[in-house]
This record gives structure tokens, sequence and C-alpha cells, in this order.
């Protein structure tokens, strides 16, 4: 669970420094840096798993994937920052297994990560450039000081009882500035070095130059040399974009698909089926065989989207070996996923997902509105939250350490999320160096957790949430709507309306 995020010289990110609790929404006009805070999570998240430059390469860019590893940094006119810096502050699970299968447990759960990385002009690569690891630390936060950490509103003898526990004293990886002394490079010649310390407190550190790592230290480590890092490297594996594609959700499974929704939506009949076979191994072990529970599950969660829905199953083709989601309305009538909305679709995978006690971790959801009537958003909404941790009951096998940001720029989502969930990212301008530019910001509003945790931190001015709350209060001056007869109207000046709709007053 990622609990702080603190990100500078990385796109339009400059001295960002946001606390997320279980729910998180951020709301924002287009191009504010709302999708930049994403790919800073999922950059993050490949960093753990993949080289420097591959990382970089995968995150997003205007039109597609980035083509010069320079376009990450941030910018002002033609210059471009020289280093970009991340520090995350997570929970992360007490155990789990290696690249090789190998057993991990997790000396103490509650962890900080620092990584700076720095541009370098690199003529033996396509772009013209690469990275460098100018810093990578990984050290714990004392158990005494959690609740300082933790300010959302949770059960501290029950929720964090159970995801935060352990002890340590020293740094899991360290960076050290003109080391001299280590036998992993020549000896008396200052360099920057990374060191990879064991669990125990016996052993020596590795160390390795980091002007010559094409990764970060962490996304090497095993189990047995440093399980506690193996499971911060899994932690940060498991953040991932949901960009849940029509295409991949129509699309049926084979036999031997694995199950496990993907990020595109894809193998969403093959994890339903695999829920429902596991249910019934679950129910005959407990002598109460009830092998229609989860899709019973998935189709009353999916009634409170549409009215007429009757059931919702997977439909088994021996002959073709095929598993194909089908959903059937009151009067009979069978419906394959390739005949099913958009947003129904889309509803429908993470219904799923709210039942499958494997996935785990957080996920980001832009736009989870689109395509869902505004009646419907409260359910898409509550869906969302359904997902998450409860921060008021224990963690446990039925009940993961799940997360979900989202990002939206719809009225009617912002209004309808409760008010500590709520960040509002605009573009504020800043003078550094004699240069005026803008970078992202992010606020929330007073008398909630992050005002009282943050309380120098200037709130969301109200004029802001105005234009969410009450959207159709007035029309821009600077974007006149075209009419091409003088006598025409909006629907929302209509006079039958106006008695219905919210006023200025009544927003503020």
């Amino acid at each position: 669970m990622l609990t702080r995020l603190k990100v500078s010289g990385f796109k339009n990110l400059v001295n960002v420094d946001v606390s997320f609790g279980p729910f998180t929404c951020v709301a924002g006009a287009n191009g504010v840096g709302k999708s930049n805070l994403f790919d800073a999570i999922t950059f993050l998240s490949s960093l753990a798993s993949d080289t420097l430059v591959n990382a970089a390469l995968s995150v997003r860019d205007v039109g597609g994937r980035t083509a010069d590893v320079r376009s990450l940094f941030h910018r002002v006119g033609n210059t471009y920052a020289t280093k970009m810096s991340f520090e995350v502050e997570m929970i992360v699970p007490h155990e789990g297994v290696d690249d090789l299968g190998q057993h991990a447990e997790a000396s103490i759960t509650f962890l900080r990560y620092v990584v700076e990385l720095g541009y370098r002009v690199d003529e033996g690569l396509p772009t013209l450039g690469s990275l460098e690891l100018l810093r990578e630390e990984l050290e714990h936060i004392k158990l005494s000081d959690a609740g300082k950490h933790l300010r959302f509103k949770h059960a501290a003898g029950v929720w964090r009882k159970s995801v935060v526990m352990g002890r340590r004293t020293s740094p899991f990886i360290s960076t050290v500035e003109g080391d001299t002394t280590s036998s992993a490079i020549d000896k008396g010649t200052p360099h920057r070095v990374i060191k990879l310390h064991q669990d125990g407190s016996a052993g020596i550190p590795k160390s390795f130059l980091a002007g010559n790592l094409p990764r970060t230290v962490l996304s090497t480590v095993n189990a047995t040399e440093s399980p506690t890092a193996l499971l911060a490297r899994r932690e940060m594996q498991s953040w991932r974009l949901l960009q849940l594609e029509p295409s991949a959700l129509r699309e049926p499974d084979k036999f031997t698909t694995s199950p496990g929704l993907g990020s595109d939506g894809s193998h969403l009949p093959a994890t339903l089926y695999y829920l429902t076979r596991a249910q019934r191994a679950a129910d005959r072990q407990s002598e109460s065989y009830s092998e229609d529970w989860v899709y019973g599950q998935v189709a009353s969660r999916l009634s409170q989207l549409i009215d007429d829905v009757f059931q919702v199953k997977v439909d088994k083709n021996d002959r073709l070996e095929l598993l194909t989601l089908e959903v059937a309305d009151f009067s009979g009538t069978t419906y394959p996923a390739r005949s099913l909305s958009d947003g129904t679709l889309r509803f429908l995978a993470l219904a799923v997902l709210e039942l499958d006690p494997t996935a785990g971790g957080l996920i980001c959801l832009e736009e989870p509105e689109n395509g869902i009537h505004p009646e419907r958003i409260p359910a898409v909404l509550r869906l969302l939250q359904d997902i998450t941790t409860d921060p008021n009951k224990p963690v446990g096998p039925d009940s993961p350490l799940r997360q979900v940001i989202i990002n939206t720029h719809s009225p009617a989502v912002v209004a309808q999320v409760f008010d500590d969930s709520l960040l509002v990212a605009e573009l504020k301008e800043t003078m550094k160096d004699q240069q005026r530019f803008k970078r992202a910001c992010f606020s929330w509003l007073p008398d909630t957790w992050r005002s009282e945790a943050q309380p120098d931190v200037p709130t969301v001015a109200r004029g802001k949430l105005l234009a969410y709350l009450n959207p159709f209060a007035s029309e821009p001056e600077h974007i006149p709507i075209a009419r091409a007869k003088a006598k025409q109207r909006r629907v929302v000046d209509r006079p039958d309306l106006q008695p219905m709709l919210p006023s200025l007053g009544g927003a503020a």
C-alpha cells in the first residue's frame, strides 16, 4: 500500500508531496498533471522489475510511448532538469516468494524507498540518452512512528496491527558517496556505491558501483539475501494502471488461460471461472456446497448498474475449449460479452476484481465514469471503494490489502466521493532561477485528515470546487457558445429546469 509519494523533476511534477489512504480521487482539468501522477507511480513499479531505460521507455507520452528518456525530466523552455527524485512510504506484504519460488518473510513491513536518477548522454542508444542511478535507499519506519505517518482514519488496534509489524535498526539499501573501501571496486578511488544489506545482523553488505548499474538494486533482490527488500519489490510491482479496453474484455479465453485480470481487462472469463471453481472447493470443504455463489455476487453487483440482470456466468464450450462471459436478463435472453456495452464490461471487470482475494496492491484507474450513465456513477464509486481495504477491519486472506486511486474531471464523481478522499490537481505558476513555469499541485479540502496532517499547506479554494459542484452556474466568457439561431438556448437554461438545478449559493 502506497501511503505517501514525493516526486520532483518528473514531467511537470516538481516538489509534489501527496499522502494516500485506501481510496483517493484526483480531480482536475485536462492537462494539469493527473495522468503524470499515475505515470510516476507506474514508472516506480517498472523500476522494480526492469532496467532503467526500459522502465523509462514504457512511460506514456503524448501520442504513445516515450521515445526519449529525456522527455521524462521536467522542462522549462528548452532546458531540462538534470535529475528526478522519488520517495515513497509503503506498507509491504508480510510474506511472499521470489522469482525462484523461495519463501520470504519481512522483518518489518512499513518502509521508505528513495531513488534518484540522472540523465546521461549515451550515443550507443537509439534515444541518445540513458539514465544513471544517483541514489537508492530502502529503510524502515519505526512502529512507534506509524501513527504519525498513517494519518487517514483507521483502527490502530485492528487494521494497523494486522499490516504494520516487525522491527529493524539498520537500512536495507543505502548509498555511500565517495566510498574508497569497498572490495567491489578499486580501493583508494572515491565512487558512489549502492549497498545491499542483509536482513540479519551478520554479513558484509554487497556493494555496487552506482554509475555502472543498468537497473535498481531493488529489482535484483531475492528471498535469501534480503527478504524484506524482496517484499518491497513485490509491493511496487503490484502497482498498476488499469486500462480496461472493451476489445480485451470481450475476448473469450482458452481452457489453458491462467486466471488473473490483465491491466487491459483481458482474461476476464478465465478469472471469473477460476473464482467459481475456488469457491466450489471451499464450499465442499465446509460441507456447504454452493456452486453459483460467485456468479450470484457478480450478478447482484451488476444489477446496481443495469436493472434487467438475472444471471452472470461463464459458458464452458468443451468442443472449442473456450470460456465466454455471458449475461442473462429476466426474459431468459443471454448476451455474450461481445454484445455488452463498454461501460457494462468495465463494471463487470471491477466486480470480478473485487471478489478476487489474490488481486492485491495498488490500482490506478482513469476516468471510471466513462460509459456510465450519470445516475449509475454512485454504484461505480461504491464498487471501487469496496475493492479497497477496510481500515476498520484486519487484513487477511479474505480481505486483501488493496488500494484504489482514480482520476476524473467529472462533476458527478467529485460530488459523490467522500470529502477526505478528494485531491484537486491544478497548475500553479512558480519562479525558479529567474524563470517562470507551471507545475502540477495537489491540494485537499479543509477539515479533512490531510489538512490536519499538513496544516501549513493551502487547502482547495472554494472557487475550484464550484466548477464541479455547480458546473452550469455561469458560461465562461472566453469560450463563447456558437448559436445558429438567436432563439436557441442550452438545456440548462430552460425555465422549467431552472428550479431543479443547484444554485450557486447552495453549492457554496
